[in-house]
């Protein structure tokens, strides 16, 4: 089967993401809207009441400081869903910021238990889509943790690789949708740490970049960028 038909192929997530659109739009009422690059869908301190899916573009999530610091903690992709932090305290304890031209589809969080009383797979699709964050949370959590810093960016994408790989997208030349920067500020890091490991994995042709700009970067291999972040860990090691 050729790398084309490969992709065009669905995976188990991107059959759970469309039974999850099709049953949200069957039984609950939504708005569905268009949103651009900076576009805040919600702001920490805002009153929850609704959730949204990612129908397709890219979101950043991010925590304020109070010196006025911005962290970004997450990232979501076509099929996530946003807004799980307001459940417990009735607010929202952080930003959700379009990082690119995408759709929305918004619900009030109480017309969706009506609807999960009445259609139990739609329940089971919430619960799935509640316990992917918290592994996706923990998973970041221990690479930020126990990587070092050129592992943490071959690891962020990968991330990115699978993650378009897993929704049935082209996934051997991403465009990053952060800058350096905030790709520094996700994985503790800073620009210069980013921009270095970026040209070492670069030079050992885990990656390449196809445009001066360094905005797109293609990945011939995805399987390359675990064998470098086995390298990294095992080198580490062994210095400790």
């Amino acid at each position: 089967m050729s790398a084309t038909a490969e992709r065009n192929q669905p995976t188990d997530a991107a059959r759970q993401i469309s039974d999850t659109l099709q049953l949200l739009q069957q039984h609950v009422p939504m708005q569905r809207r268009i949103v651009h690059a900076g576009d805040r869908l919600f702001q920490a301190g805002d009153r929850f009441t609704t959730l949204h899916v990612l129908n397709s573009g890219f979101f950043k999530i991010v925590n304020g400081s109070n010196d006025g610091r911005e962290q970004v903690v997450g990232l979501n992709f076509k099929g996530d869903w946003l807004g799980f932090d307001g459940i417990a305290l009735g607010r929202h304890g952080c930003d959700a910021v379009a990082i690119d031209t995408g759709e929305i589809w918004s619900f009030r969080y109480d017309d969706l238990l009506a609807a999960c009383s009445r259609e139990p797979r739609l329940m089971a699709l919430f619960h799935a889509a509640m316990s992917r964050e918290i592994g996706r949370d923990r998973d970041s959590m221990l690479a930020l943790a126990t990587l070092p810093a050129d592992a943490r960016v071959a690891d962020f994408l990968r991330y990115w690789a699978h993650t378009l790989a897993e929704r049935g997208l082209r996934n051997d030349c991403i465009t990053l949708r952060l800058t350096r920067a905030e790709i520094g500020n996700y994985l503790g890091m800073t620009l210069e740490s980013v921009s270095r490991a970026l040209s070492r994995l670069a030079r050992a042709s885990v990656i390449r970049f196809p445009e001066k700009g360094r905005r797109d970067i293609q990945i011939p291999e995805v399987g390359a960028l675990h064998a470098f972040i086995e390298r990294c860990t095992a080198t580490a090691a062994v210095v400790h």
